[in-house]
């Protein structure tokens, strides 16, 4: 997780100085390095003591530390090659044809960011571990769930089943998980310990079952515990955002992503049993459109 999005849980959890605090720097980001520790601290209505209070509850030594750390993401923020807001990609004043080309090109950014995350040796471990799993479940919140069942739908076609774990079964699946197994996390934030799905890896650590994470960049519990990760675009803030845009486009991409290299593979046969099971499966749908119809 991100700095700007830990301090945007801040806001949301408490209701004093703290979220005082989080909501400014939230809303000037654009304008923080300009901005003292007397600056901030006036605005606030706080003290300086406040505001080391505030840096060390994110980790950090004190408020230089702090405030050195939140500019390097600001700088890393706008060097990226996201033109359009995730937060809110379009206006009230905008008509449906601007509409259409600032989410379509949120997707497009989102796509491209996530590419140049993806590493190699993840997917690699990634691979093997499903190939050797008797076992795998997906565990993630809505609505990352759904999402999920997209790429289940993709591993079935060439014969592989997984589950998507619904909320009210996590506890009782994830017991039933050992070191033959896998378990796939999702978590935007990928922060809050007593929340699933990260509440789970005691337990898959315990068990030894090899766990796959997606979750965002940054400082955050997946990241620390779980040594194959993926990672999200996070352009989106946790609540105050219209949708999320970007981060479903970017979970949906490295899903297949995912399946795309465990397809290559064993290319030959998973495309023979995809054909195969395909033909048998829609032989009553007949194709009305020359360019889509099969001999």
């Amino acid at each position: 997780m991100y700095l700007f999005q830990r301090i945007e849980e801040m806001m949301m959890e408490y209701h004093d100085a703290k979220s005082v605090i989080a909501k400014f720097l939230l809303e000037e980001k654009e304008h923080l390095p300009q901005y003292t520790m007397d600056d901030i601290a006036h605005y606030t209505y706080t003290s300086k003591s406040t505001l080391v209070r505030f840096a060390k509850l994110l980790g950090f030594k004190g408020w230089k530390d702090f405030n050195r750390a939140l500019i390097e993401e600001i700088k890393y923020s706008e060097n990226k090659q996201i033109t359009v807001d995730a937060n809110l990609p379009f206006q009230p004043t905008d008509d449906y044809k601007k509409i259409i080309s600032q989410v379509a090109d949120l997707q497009i950014e989102t796509i491209m960011d996530t590419m140049h995350l993806l590493q190699k040796e993840m997917l690699e471990r990634a691979v093997i571990r499903l190939s050797k799993a008797k076992k795998i479940i997906i565990f993630g919140m809505r609505p990352h769930c759904y999402n999920a069942e997209s790429v289940r739908w993709k591993f079935l076609s060439i014969g592989l089943h997984i589950h998507v774990a619904e909320e009210g079964e996590f506890g009782m699946l994830s017991r039933t998980l050992t070191h033959e197994d896998c378990a796939i996390l999702i978590s935007y934030s990928g922060n809050n310990v007593h929340r699933n799905p990260m509440a789970l890896v005691d337990i898959f650590k315990r068990n030894r079952v090899p766990m796959i994470a997606i979750t965002s960049g940054g400082h955050n519990y997946l990241q620390q515990n779980i040594d194959c990760v993926f990672e999200l675009s996070a352009q989106e803030r946790l609540y105050s955002k219209i949708s999320n845009f970007a981060s479903e486009q970017s979970l949906l991409f490295i899903l297949n992503v995912i399946f795309a290299c465990y397809f290559q593979k064993d290319y030959s046969k998973n495309l023979t049993y995809k054909i195969e099971n395909s033909k048998v499966l829609e032989e009553q749908r007949q194709a009305t459109l020359r360019r889509v119809k099969e001999e």
